[in-house]
């Protein structure tokens, strides 16, 4: 998978790995990454799929509708990925923090959904459900920060609503933030996923 990996100058900090949404890049969650945790190490990863052109980390049938054997195949090309880029880079496999936004953070979630231990913790901003009928792992180790916007147009927060209580059911520690605003990622969200990670990881 196209990524790019730049080390940080706190060695013993969680790894950032960065989930872009529909048609970003590996760059694209770059700034937030130096606002979130500036001393991090952070794998920014692009997503295989194209989507009329547009990145993405799995194919969806249509707006909110999920190509669910792509998704499963998707979320274990990227969990191998990280297992290698962990060989390749010399990082902690069991130090990574997933910031996912949109597309990404869903297949952040994917992630947590189907292997345990996979994350130390993720923050997922404007997330849905990505799998039904699916057992989650023990998540009692991972904590999660989730960002959502109360009039998402794309997310209704029923969907996140659920996530939430999913992942909360798994034994995960969630802290969510409802924003007044829609998909868009507000610097409010950002500076409070900030505050959450130096709470945790501090």
């Amino acid at each position: 998978m196209q990524h790019v990996f730049i080390e940080g100058t706190d060695k013993q900090a969680p790894i950032l790995l960065l989930l872009h949404g529909t048609g970003g890049n590996e760059r694209d969650l770059l700034p937030l990454a130096q606002i979130i945790a500036p001393n991090c190490s952070v794998l920014g990863v692009r997503g295989n799929v194209l989507e009329n052109g547009m990145p993405r980390f799995f194919r969806r049938l249509s707006e909110g509708v999920f190509d669910e054997e792509d998704l499963k195949f998707r979320t274990k090309e990227l969990h191998e990925f990280i297992n290698d880029m962990a060989d390749k880079y010399y990082f902690d496999r069991h130090n990574v923090i997933a910031v996912g936004y949109s597309n990404g953070a869903n297949i952040a979630a994917s992630l947590m959904y189907h292997y345990e231990k996979t994350l130390l913790g993720a923050i997922l901003f404007h997330a849905m459900v990505p799998l039904r009928g699916v057992e989650l792992p023990n998540l009692s180790d991972t904590a999660i920060f989730v960002g959502a916007g109360k009039r998402d147009p794309l997310i209704p927060t029923g969907e996140t609503k659920e996530l939430i209580k999913e992942l909360r059911k798994a034994n995960a520690s969630v802290t969510e933030h409802w924003s007044e605003g829609g998909h868009e990622l507000t610097r409010q969200e950002v500076d409070l996923a900030k505050d959450w990670f130096n709470q945790q990881y501090k």
